[in-house]
């Protein structure tokens, strides 16, 4: 009898409650159970998970390694996906093997890369992958030379933190003044420059901003899937293109994508992303994480998140290529379980205390406007 494979997601997006709906409906249809952790009790992975615990508040990330090796000891862990502190979780993988469980996260040296998009932008540049221009700026001075710069070649400017995730931090930059006209309709990320430009003046330190063009839609999501052999298994685009999805298997996206993922080692599930720059596709960002979307490669008929967990526990899934591309698609908002009961948050323990173990709740299609949403064909 195969036994059942425990999977641990540590204060993950409220979209992987899908990731977690395809590791249980995997086509090996071998048991999963799922374990989850969050610093929000309402979150709903904690709600779609077969066991649940707040995560305490306020620990370095050496007392966060700390916790999360005494997770797995625990609770029997085989494989953990690690998102919180992922950069020290990586560091210490021997001892987490250690403890027989194996991490479904590329080795520290690629997460360091991609840490900082400076250092990212100028390390894939350098293997051949284009980039779009980009100013570093720490204070209103940097700011204002390297938008009049773009400005000068035709350019819109924008901006976002030179380390971060997802698009926390990104403006785009416009001159209009502030008016009425601003405060109708919906907030926007477009930001007057004169109030930046005021508000850095006025800051206590310095920013630690990328100043780049705005690039222009489509924007392809490339998902990869690498093995510790630095060969990409897997590799299939999420074309961006206003409301509209779809999938490409176009090289122009892919080939950037593999040279990015084996070459530098981002093993297991990677998500790097392009947009275009005048005529030519540029590397946006890379996220050494599955995307939130990763689920949505299940309407090309792959289920990755099970492929990324064969992979790490050595059962090495080859090579694979989608047996076809899913139609386009749209993505919606919608409800999805919660716990019955919120408790308050933990602080500054080790070992928070457990949440009563609830079973899976049936699947759902949709998830809490909070962050993740339903997929609906075109």
């Amino acid at each position: 009898m195969v036994s059942r494979v425990r999977v641990w997601l540590n204060r993950t997006y409220a979209e992987n409650v899908f990731f977690m709906d395809q590791l249980r409906r995997n086509p090996s249809d071998r048991a999963v159970e799922i374990h989850a952790t969050h610093g929000d009790a309402d979150s709903p992975v904690l709600a779609a998970a077969d066991t649940a615990e707040l995560e305490p508040e306020g620990l370095s990330p050496a007392a966060y390694v700390e916790y999360a090796l005494a997770q797995c000891r625990r609770r029997g862990i085989d494989v953990f996906v690690p998102r919180l502190h992922q950069s020290a979780v990586v560091a210490h993988r021997a001892e987490f093997e250690a403890v027989g469980t194996a991490l479904l996260a590329p080795p520290p040296e690629a997460v360091a890369v991609f840490q900082d998009k400076v250092i990212a932008y100028e390390a894939v540049q350098a293997i051949g992958v284009p980039v779009p221009p980009w100013w570093r700026v720490r204070d209103a001075d940097e700011l204002v030379a390297a938008v009049e710069e773009l400005e000068a070649g035709g350019h819109k400017a924008c901006f976002k933190p030179a380390s971060g995730a997802g698009g926390v931090g990104f403006r785009m930059i416009t001159r209009a003044p502030f008016s009425l006209m601003h405060l109708n309709g919906f907030p926007t990320p477009y930001v007057q420059l004169d109030l930046v430009v005021d508000a850095l003046r006025r800051a206590d330190e310095p920013v630690d901003w990328l100043v780049m063009p705005r690039l222009e839609q489509p924007e392809v999501s490339v998902d990869c899937l690498t093995g510790p052999d630095n060969r990409v298994r897997l590799a299939i685009g999420r074309i961006k293109n206003g409301r509209r999805r779809g999938f490409t298997l176009q090289e122009p996206w892919l080939e950037p994508a593999r040279l990015i993922a084996e070459g530098f080692g981002l093993h297991y599930l990677s998500n790097i992303q392009f947009r275009m720059f005048g005529e030519t596709p540029v590397l946006m960002d890379v996220n050494t994480r599955p995307a939130g979307g990763l689920h949505q490669l299940s309407l090309c008929g792959v289920n990755v998140p099970w492929l990324a967990v064969q992979l790490a526990l050595g059962e090495d899934p080859g090579e694979v290529a989608p047996p076809f591309l899913g139609q386009d698609y749209t993505v919606v908002s919608g409800p999805r379980p919660l716990r019955p009961v919120s408790i308050p948050q933990q602080r500054g323990e080790i070992e928070a205390p457990l949440l009563p173990a609830v079973p899976a709740p049936a699947p759902v299609d949709s998830v809490d406007a909070a962050g993740a949403a339903q997929v609906l064909p075109l």
